[in-house]
């Protein structure tokens, strides 16, 4: 989709167009198929990588296209957030040393963007969702300004015809009505491509699906959203919500959202994947087609498919099929979309070797895995690894076993003697596959992330916990050791980089309030019960209105028995306040200049949070 100018697809005129594309292109596909056009040898990996942009107090920079531009590389491209980009990495043949090879060629991009974002005081960090993202950076002024992304926003939103409702429950639990697509710029991945033989594809997409499950259990590095701890893998939930055309009211009507792991085997033949997704979801955008992809053929010509492309694009199967054109000859591969981008370059491309040497490393038995394992147990397998990663237990053909026993005992050995087959050089398949081995033995991403997150929680407030946590793996990642080598933070871990303290960083966001008419002996109880000395006034609008100090109340303990004592009598109505973004100084200045000692923080009438003299 990002190589075409799409518009949104609204006239009947240009519906009817895409539509005698689309199906042209599946009558040309079919054609190719079964004329053995398909490319079978040699076999090629590749992989795209999606990076984050921060600056230097590791919060989102929204400067990817002046980036972009001075890069000036055309392995690099946009992502829907101003503060992301994505690397599209070379095919490499799968032989000899080919995933170090990929990873040469991935730190050297890397550092050529490195070396252009420092001189816009920008630092490059992977990660599956940033830990220091907040809401207000998924809003559509963050959208990156080209056209296609604007399309897509449009057509889904008015294809659900109303907001994006949002709700991920894990250690903590997200509730979230969203106005645009942009939450999808919170997901970070990196994803793999395997060109595969087109008369093995059936059995290979099958098994690409059975092993999601446990490979995604020991790649998991996206525990947090919005200072939330939520799934070991939380863009698994976040994007199959985030891009849902499916209105709430209508979730029953159509049973599979376009972000999906499918509901059942493959049966039939590669194109009856894609007809699948032509007939579940309707095209929401559409570009100009210069050509019939069947004349084309006729004349001797190789079709892009470009249609097809187009609307495969927007189905985001975690396992996708996707169709390509390389050196002039017509390929089929598995796009594997569920791995996160990170923790390092190192851990990514171990991911990548031990997804492939499980695919190409597949026994013989395991060629009809549709009729050894039921469906919906790889299902259920894929979202266990998404919720719980390495402590997840997997229903693995009928045997409940954990996923370290399977990893370790199955599936390495599996992946060596694939990769072996295929001629990868034993000192590469040691090398990368020893990662995956000191991961499930030690931690993964998402472990150290939420360990260390804890640990700093003892003395710090969560987004200066958070920005010290991002701060410490963007250090460990330059490197580029493995995650399973970095020791968990302390408590008292910090960074050396400077970070500026703001109201935001000290303020207590776990909050008692009370209502104007609530009675004097119900919050004096409380306040005592809790420790409490300042006890905000909220009206049913959760506006803040008032202030109830213990000083100003002690006085009256003993007439708590007069049922007419209530907190409007006693609260502070004019009342000095601060926004989450001022400096603690400036906070400390107010607070002295007035002789107050608590400061209630706001955004426009809402109590966000308190600050008082104990928390500086």
């Amino acid at each position: 989709m990002g190589n075409l100018n799409v518009t949104k697809l609204s006239k009947k005129k240009d519906k009817a167009n895409y539509i005698h594309q689309l199906t042209k292109d599946i009558e040309a596909l079919d054609e190719m198929i079964d004329k053995d056009m398909i490319e079978k040898a040699p076999i090629r990996i590749g992989a795209e990588q999606e990076f984050c942009l921060l600056d230097n107090e590791f919060l989102p920079s929204g400067n990817a296209l002046d980036i972009l531009k001075d890069i000036d590389d055309e392995h690099f491209t946009t992502e829907i957030g101003n503060y992301n980009l994505e690397i599209n990495l070379d095919p490499f043949e799968l032989k000899d040393d080919c995933f170090s090879e990929l990873h040469k060629q991935l730190k050297d991009l890397l550092h050529k963007a490195k070396v252009v974002a420092e001189k816009h005081n920008t630092k490059i960090a992977l990660t599956g969702i940033l830990p220091t993202l907040s809401l207000k950076h998924i809003s559509i002024d963050n959208m990156t300004p080209i056209q296609r992304y604007y399309v897509l926003n449009d057509a889904i939103k008015e294809s659900r015809k109303q907001d994006f409702d949002i709700h991920i429950k894990g250690v903590d639990e997200l509730n979230l009505l969203h106005d645009s697509v942009m939450l999808e710029g919170c997901n970070t991945s990196f994803q793999s491509h395997l060109q595969i033989h087109p008369d093995d594809f059936i059995k290979s997409y099958n098994w690409a699906q059975a092993i999601s499950g446990p490979v995604l259990s020991a790649c998991t590095n996206s525990p947090f959203l919005f200072g939330k701890e939520l799934w070991s893998e939380t863009r698994i939930a976040l994007f199959t919500q985030s891009v849902d055309t499916r209105a709430n009211s209508f979730l029953l009507n159509e049973k599979q959202s376009r972000v999906s792991f499918g509901n059942n085997w493959e049966t039939g033949s590669i194109s009856d994947i894609f007809k699948d997704n032509i007939s579940r979801f309707r095209s929401l955008v559409t570009a100009e087609f210069e050509k019939d992809s069947v004349e084309m053929l006729r004349n001797g010509e190789i079709p892009k498919l470009k249609a097809l492309c187009l609307h495969n694009g927007t189905v985001y199967r975690w396992n996708r099929v996707c169709y390509g054109v390389g050196e002039g000859k017509p390929h089929l591969r598995i796009e594997n979309r569920y791995i996160p981008s990170g923790p390092t370059m190192k851990d990514e491309i171990a991911n990548m070797m031990f997804w492939v040497g499980l695919m190409v490393g597949r026994p013989k038995p395991e060629d009809d895995i549709h009729e050894t394992m039921h469906f919906k147990d790889a299902k259920f397998n894929f979202f266990k690894a998404a919720r719980y990663g390495m402590a997840a237990q997997f229903n693995w053909k009928g045997v409940i076993i954990s996923s370290q026993r399977l990893i370790l005992d199955k599936l390495l050995p599996m992946a060596y003697r694939g990769l072996y087959k295929m001629g990868i050089s034993p000192r590469d398949a040691e090398n990368y596959l020893t990662v995956i081995e000191n991961r499930v033995n030690i931690h993964n991403g998402s472990e150290w992330l939420t360990k260390s997150y804890r640990n700093l929680l003892e003395l710090k407030k969560p987004i200066e916990a958070l920005q010290v946590l991002t701060a410490n793996m963007y250090i460990k990642q330059e490197h580029d050791y493995p995650v399973s080598t970095w020791q968990v933070l302390n408590k008292d871990a910090h960074t050396t980089f400077d970070i500026n303290k703001k109201v935001v960083h000290v303020m207590n966001t776990d909050l008692f309030s009370v209502d104007k008419k609530d009675s004097l002996e119900l919050v004096l109880n409380i306040m005592k019960w809790k420790n409490i000395h300042h006890m905000p006034v909220i009206n049913a609008k959760k506006d803040l209105i008032g202030l109830l100090s213990w000083s100003d109340i002690k006085n009256h303990i003993n007439e708590i028995e007069e049922s007419t004592k209530c907190v409007q009598n006693f609260m502070k109505e004019d009342l000095i306040t601060i926004t989450k973004e001022k400096s603690i100084n400036e906070a400390k200045q107010i607070m002295a200049t007035n002789k107050i000692s608590c400061l209630p923080v706001v955004k426009g009438k809402k109590l966000i949070g308190i600050l008082t003299s104990n928390d500086f």
